[in-house]
């Protein structure tokens, strides 16, 4: 069997685990339904109860839709930063978007202890929640565009987004030393990330925004396999630099600031699905690699929904303690087994 044939196999076989996972956690929850229900659902059968009719498509649907959402988005914004930077712990997160957008929501949520009056109906809605982030994740963008255009080296944009990362955590415990115990129990609970809150709407402008941002991932696939051999390579084959890294840059801020906004900050997807899908494919071709990653992404992140439903339980856990227990590990693992992890 050729390299190409193998490549076609597994992504065929990601996509195939892909529509059976989602199937699967459309089923699984508080109240179990058959997988016929949920085929006939989906599709506009008759005969399906009408309370699972509406489990379905109001619920579950959306959310499973947004784990897809999230889990390649989250993937493919971690490949991008591994490439980008050349470090393979960099993440979507490594920017500082997530935190904007946390500050954002901080600002909102427990800066409405002191402020009072408006703020303290604003924080209650989940839509006002997702505008806080936004408008969070998009100025710290706006400034690590700002600086990125002011510095050469790409480790110093790493660097500043550390440092704002780092800035906006020291903002975000002053305002929660001074926040009510209410607000912030509220913060922590949106911390802890969730896929179940989004309406129709909402998933439709999260999607939306993924397109935009997979569609400007595309011009730079073949710029990113010559940065693998450093930018004076890239440069020498007659890449853009400065063109290209503002692609990156901006592509991956909008994927991880939507999801951000919409599902909370959730952890080790953006970090471990890369490195797993180089394992499983042993290539650094960024033309496999982009559309396996991101249905890797996608499946790790139904499994942890699905888990986090705890079938045949009301209780659902926080969807960041699944991506961590199931990251983290991987993570440690890889570190183990190749000593020095490598692009």
């Amino acid at each position: 069997m050729n390299t190409q044939n193998s490549y076609r196999i597994t992504i065929a076989l990601l996509s195939l685990f892909l529509v059976i996972l989602f199937i699967v956690n459309i089923s699984l929850g508080s109240v179990n339904i058959p997988v016929r229900a949920v085929f006939g659902s989906l599709f506009g059968s008759d005969g399906v109860k009408e309370t699972w009719d509406y489990i379905i498509l109001n619920y579950r649907l959306p959310k499973a839709i947004t784990a897809i959402l999230v889990g390649s988005g989250l993937s493919l914004g971690g490949l991008l930063m591994q490439t980008l930077f050349r470090n393979p712990l960099a993440g979507p997160y490594v920017l500082g978007i997530s935190s904007g957008a946390s500050l954002g929501v901080a600002l909102l949520i427990m800066g409405s202890s002191i402020l009072g009056g408006t703020f303290l109906v604003l924080a209650q809605s989940q839509l006002f929640i997702s505008i806080a982030a936004s408008t969070g994740s998009f100025l710290v963008l706006f400034a690590v565009m700002l600086v990125s255009k002011q510095v050469k080296n790409t480790m110093s944009i790493l660097i500043i987004g550390l440092m704002f990362s780092s800035l906006t955590s020291a903002i975000i415990s002053v305002l929660a030393y001074f926040s009510s115990a209410e607000n912030l129990q509220q913060y922590m609970f949106w911390g802890f990330g969730s896929l179940g809150n989004l309406t129709w709407n909402e998933v439709l402008i999260f999607a939306s925004i993924f397109i935009l941002a997979t569609l400007l991932i595309l011009p730079v696939i073949k710029s990113l396999n010559s940065l693998l051999l450093g930018e004076n390579y890239a440069k020498s084959v007659g890449v853009n630099m400065k063109q290209t890294k503002n692609l990156i840059l901006v592509a991956t801020s909008l994927l991880t600031g939507v999801i951000t906004a919409f599902a909370g900050p959730i952890a080790f997807i953006g970090l471990a699905a890369p490195h797993m899908t180089k394992l499983m494919l042993k290539s650094s071709d960024h033309r496999i690699m982009m559309p396996a990653a991101a249905l890797l992404g996608a499946n790790i992140m139904l499994i942890s929904d699905t888990v986090a439903q705890l079938p045949n339980s009301e209780f659902t856990l926080p969807i960041n303690a699944i991506t961590t227990l199931f990251g983290a590990p991987i993570v440690i693992w890889l570190l183990l087994r190749k000593r020095k992890m490598v692009l």
